[in-house]
């Protein structure tokens, strides 16, 4: 069965409570646990620091004493920056002051991810950010999905949550850009034939993510190979001291693909809305654009009229240098 009709049944399940829908037979989720955790502490033996806290004001300089963008980041440990020091390197960090300088306004920060988190952590993360009525962010970025597959949850299930969180956030006011699971083929010491089948489950969860997204009027990038093939080229420059969990590099690599569909989903990034045949760019039936984004990193997907979805690749920017926060106001009641 194609990729494609894989990720539709298991969105479709998702939408109309069908039983769980699994990717992988108990016995080889068992074995790609056990290879995961090994991964992890093998290879170096390092272990990765708890994430920085990186919420506050970016972009201090610009806008004129203009409203600030909210940005929020939910999800797992890579939205949360496990595995850098500094709170700059933080994927947070990195699209907040990125935002920051192609809108020219401040961007404030508020990350509720959180390391280990599945996508059923999701419906916590959501209500802390709603908690206040007034301070909706204006964008949402979700990283979720790799601890869905390590820790057998069914698709059907996974999914089902990420769509509940991208359909709340919605019907909020807040637009939403969901990076897909990441590709753990390209954890270094899972040897084949784990690491084929690593590949085709979490792209296949990538895929399925993709359509509830699309559905719920959200948009996707697809983290693919953790976002790029510098991480297959140069693991062990791109992942850090765990060899699992991506470096200061990874995280940049990661943010630079990110940052123009939330800069697009705004409505400030420079570029045209207008589909370039010669970058592979084109509308396509949902499932169909889902299968294909997940074989390219930084690919996007994005809703068009039911049941079509743009793909496209756009073109990335270097980021700019990051500046220590601005510490946020308290608004806890």
């Amino acid at each position: 069965m194609s990729r494609a009709r894989v990720a539709r049944r298991i969105a479709a399940g998702a939408a109309y409570g069908g039983g769980g829908i699994g990717l992988l037979g108990a016995a080889a989720v068992g074995v790609l646990l056990a290879e995961v955790r090994l991964a992890k502490r093998s290879v170096g033996g390092g272990v990765a620091p708890l994430p920085p806290a990186a919420d506050g004001l970016y972009g201090r300089g610009y806008g004129g004493g203009a409203e600030p963008l909210r940005l929020a980041l939910l999800g797992d440990s890579t939205a949360a920056g496990q595995g850098v020091r500094r709170a700059g390197q933080t994927p947070g960090a990195l699209l907040a002051s990125g935002l920051a300088a192609v809108a020219e306004r401040p961007v404030e920060l508020r990350n509720v991810a959180l390391p280990g988190a599945r996508s059923d952590d999701l419906e916590r993360q959501v209500t802390l950010l709603l908690a206040h009525p007034g301070r909706t962010p204006d964008v949402c970025v979700i990283m979720i999905g790799a601890n869905d597959v390590t820790h057998r949850m069914s698709a059907t299930q996974s999914v089902r949550y990420l769509a509940t969180a991208v359909r709340r956030l919605r019907t909020a006011g807040a637009e939403v850009v969901v990076g897909t699971c990441p590709d753990l083929g390209t954890i270094e010491p899972v040897y084949q034939p784990l690491r084929w089948l690593a590949r085709r489950v979490s792209r296949q969860l990538a895929a399925a993510q993709t359509i509830v997204v699309v559905e719920q009027g959200g948009r996707t990038v697809s983290l693919g190979d953790l976002l790029g093939p510098e991480f297959a080229a140069n693991p062990r420059e791109m992942f850090g001291a765990d060899n699992y969990h991506p470096s200061a590099e990874g995280y940049a690599t990661a943010a630079m693909a990110v940052l123009p569909t939330l800069c697009a989903v705004l409505g400030v990034w420079p570029e045209e809305e207008r589909l370039e045949a010669d970058r592979r760019e084109g509308m396509l039936p949902v499932a169909k654009a889902a299968a294909e984004a997940v074989e390219e990193a930084g690919t996007e997907v994005t809703g068009a009229r039911a049941p079509w979805a743009l793909l496209k690749h756009r073109r990335r920017r270097r980021l700019p240098s990051v500046q220590e926060p601005a510490p946020l106001p308290d608004v806890r009641p």
